[in-house]
C-alpha cells in the first residue's frame, strides 16, 4: 500500500516541479521580451517621455530669451525715437521763434536803410530853409532846391525806386490807374496814356504805386 502511494505521490511531484519551472521560465521570458522591447525603442532613435520633457523644456528656454530680447531691442529703439523727436521739436520750436522775432524786426526797423540815407537830403533841405530866410535871390533859392531834389532822387534810385514810364506808353494795368478817357483822339494814340496826373513808382520790379493816367479812347 505504501508503495503504491509513494509512487502516485511521485509524479504529482514532478508535475508541480514542472509547472513551477514553467512558470519562472514563462516570467523570465516576458521580463526578457518587456525589456528587448524597451531597447527597441530605445535603439530606434524614437524619443521616450523622459526625452521629450527635456526637448520641449529647453525650447521654451530658447523662445522666452528670444522674446525678451526683441522686446529689449524694441524698447530701445522707442526711446531712440522719442529722444529724437523730442529734439526736433525743441530746435523747430527754436527756430519759429528766431524768425518770428527777425520778422518783427523787420517790420519795425524795414526802413531803416531807406531813412539813413535820406537823412543828408534832409539836412540840405533844412539850410535851404534858414538861407531862403535872410536871401531874396530868387535864382539862387531856385537853384538849391533843384540840387536838393536832384540829390533826393539819386539816393532813391540807389535805394531801389525808380519811375514808370506813362506819356505816350500803351495803357497797362499792371502800371497805370485810368482815372479819365479822353475822346476823339487820333487813331495813333488809342489806348495809349496822354496825360499823366500823378507819377508812379516801383521798388526794384515791384509797382509800390499805379500811375493815375488818362487814356485816349
Amino acid at each position: 500500500m505504501n508503495t503504491e502511494k509513494n509512487n502516485q505521490e511521485e509524479p504529482q511531484k514532478d508535475d508541480i516541479k514542472d509547472e513551477v519551472e514553467s512558470s519562472v521560465n514563462k516570467g523570465t521570458t516576458i521580463e526578457d521580451s518587456q525589456e528587448e522591447s524597451i531597447n527597441n525603442v530605445n535603439d530606434s532613435g524614437e524619443p521616450g517621455d523622459g526625452d521629450i520633457d527635456v526637448k520641449e523644456g529647453s525650447s521654451s528656454d530658447d523662445s522666452s530669451s528670444s522674446l525678451e530680447e526683441q522686446i529689449i531691442a524694441l524698447e530701445k529703439a522707442k526711446n531712440d525715437s522719442e529722444d529724437k523727436y523730442l529734439r526736433l521739436a525743441a530746435e523747430f520750436d527754436n527756430y519759429r521763434r528766431r524768425v518770428l522775432k527777425e520778422k518783427s524786426e523787420l517790420i519795425l526797423n524795414g526802413g531803416e536803410k531807406v531813412i539813413t540815407s535820406i537823412l543828408p537830403v534832409l539836412d540840405d533841405i533844412e539850410r535851404a530853409e534858414e538861407n531862403m530866410l535872410g536871401n531874396d535871390d530868387v535864382s539862387s533859392l531856385k537853384e538849391g532846391v533843384q540840387l536838393i531834389f536832384d540829390k533826393l532822387k539819386d539816393t532813391l534810385l540807389k535805394n531801389g525806386l525808380s519811375k514808370i514810364d506813362s506819356v505816350g506808353e500803351l495803357f497797362n494795368v499792371d502800371y497805370h490807374e485810368a482815372i479819365a478817357m479822353v475822346p476823339n483822339q487820333p487813331d495813333d494814340l488809342k489806348g495809349k496814356v496822354i496825360d499823366c496826373v500823378q507819377e508812379g513808382y516801383k521798388l526794384n520790379d515791384k509797382v509800390i504805386r499805379h500811375a493815375k493816367v488818362a487814356v485816349a479812347e
